[in-house]
């Protein structure tokens, strides 16, 4: 049994969940620039049709997180249970799943375009241009999805400099041939298009590269072929069909994530549009604390699971104990943030007085869900890196029905503001209904004892 504790003082968690806040922060930047880029070169129908274009990716690429999330939970374990040609071939089943999905997103483009377009409401200029940004930057699924994998591997490893150089090379080289095709070469919404996806076939090729370059030199191997790729590993169909089973289930799970979000920013929309442009307004900022919040995670994600493959129960509750806290604190500053200095967020959101004055109504909510979220994004993390997957779906089902039960209690009496502390009480319901399964981890770890003896 190998003990990681040296690696679980506070300094050191933090040390490594900062370069994962980051890389989250970088994300966004994009989308600023594509937009500024647009915004100064383009049309306001080329501004639109990316708008239309970029929502209908972020579902699409949203549903296959698990990517990511499956792969980082079965790498830390296999790494801290010190099997490196596990580890390899965990990779490779990734990559296949990975390929096999992006392809057939390119093959299945204009059913996915067709629907997308009719469900989405645009005037016939923004949709022209919307669907020929869609149908080009589709092209760049199998690198994207590729990336996510990459992603998983680098935050199950524990290696948080690796991955904050990824998204950094990923977004600023995005960036500058956004800003090059649509900018200097004035292709507009196209450029941007065509731009994102070299970007990411680039950021694939490179960042695999390095990947299997750290894995070849860590586990002592060539990187050729045939001794880089355990493939009888790789082609062990029980294993691989509990990494489609895993994968399957925080599918289900994020899109009831989706699905409870959607229906949130829905239900404000019935209050009016200044209603829906507050809840806008602060779910920007709700949004920018996950940043700080998801860093955590991911650190939980990466020593839990190691810890878990190792069965070193010390290491374990060590983990989640001192990941938790260093999420605690950081939530009690983002939300004493959000309380002091909300007022100027808020006003740098926007303008219009009738929004501002909705958007401080809300800001005191925004707090407390922002304490309230953190044992949820934390067990989250845990449940990722040990892939115990299944609780994680079935845990997203009671969530969300009480969610839906208290928006109806809540609603009518307290209206916008009951929408809000319905938000605050899915998450709660997200913590207690992951929580109720944290006794089967000590199980494992005693069976784990009882094979020793």
């Amino acid at each position: 049994m190998r003990s990681h504790t040296d690696s679980l003082s506070y300094a050191s968690l933090t040390a490594m969940a900062w370069p994962f806040i980051l890389a989250n922060a970088s994300v966004p930047l994009l989308g600023i620039v594509d937009t500024a880029v647009i915004g100064n070169t383009g049309s306001v129908v080329e501004l639109g049709a990316i708008a239309l274009g970029s929502l209908i990716f972020s579902f699409v690429y949203w549903s296959f997180g698990f990517l990511r999330m499956g792969t980082t939970g079965f790498i830390a374990q296999a790494d801290g249970s010190s099997d490196p040609t596990e580890v390899r071939a965990i990779l490779g089943r990734s990559c296949i799943i990975a390929l096999f999905i992006g392809v057939l997103l390119l093959v299945i483009q204009w059913p996915i375009g067709a629907l997308s377009f009719s469900l989405l409401s645009g005037d016939a200029a923004v949709e022209s241009v919307a669907q020929t940004y869609f149908y080009t930057r589709i092209w760049g699924a199998p690198a994207t999805l590729l990336v996510f994998v990459i992603m998983g591997v680098w935050i199950g490893l524990g290696e948080a400099k690796e991955l904050l150089k990824l998204q950094l090379f990923l977004n600023g080289l995005n960036m500058v041939l956004d800003i090059l095709a649509a900018g200097v070469l004035g292709l507009g919404a196209y450029g941007i298009a065509l731009g994102t996806v070299f970007s990411e076939i680039i950021t694939c090729l490179v960042g695999f590269y390095r990947l299997q370059r750290f894995l070849a030199a860590k586990h002592e191997v060539g990187m050729a072929w045939h001794t880089f790729w355990p493939m009888e590993r790789v082609r062990e169909m029980t294993q691989m069909w509990r990494l489609l089973t895993a994968n399957g289930d925080i599918m289900i799970r994020t899109l009831l994530l989706v699905f409870a979000f959607s229906y949130f920013t829905n239900e404000a929309a019935k209050f009016g549009v200044v209603s829906l442009a507050a809840t806008h307004i602060v779910l920007q900022i709700m949004a920018f604390t996950a940043f700080f919040l998801d860093g955590f995670a991911y650190v939980a994600e990466s020593q839990v699971g190691r810890s878990y493959g190792a069965g070193n129960v010390q290491a374990f509750k060590l983990a989640l104990h001192r990941t938790t806290v260093l999420a605690a604190v950081a939530a009690v500053i983002l939300a004493a943030a959000i309380l002091f200095f909300g007022e100027m967020l808020v006003a740098v959101l926007t303008d219009l007085d009738e929004v501002v004055m909705a958007s401080l109504a809300l800001l005191h909510i925004c707090a407390v869900y922002v304490i309230a979220s953190f044992p949820a994004f934390q067990l989250d993390g845990v449940f990722i890196g040990t892939s115990r997957t299944k609780e994680m779906r079935n845990a997203s089902f009671v969530s969300l029905l009480v969610f839906l039960l208290a928006v109806w209690a809540l609603t009518e009496t307290y209206a916008l503001a009951g929408l809000w502390w319905a938000m605050v009480v899915f998450v709660i319901a997200r913590a207690i209904s992951l929580w109720v399964y944290v006794p089967r981890f000590w199980n494992h770890f005693a069976q784990d004892d009882e094979v020793t003896v």
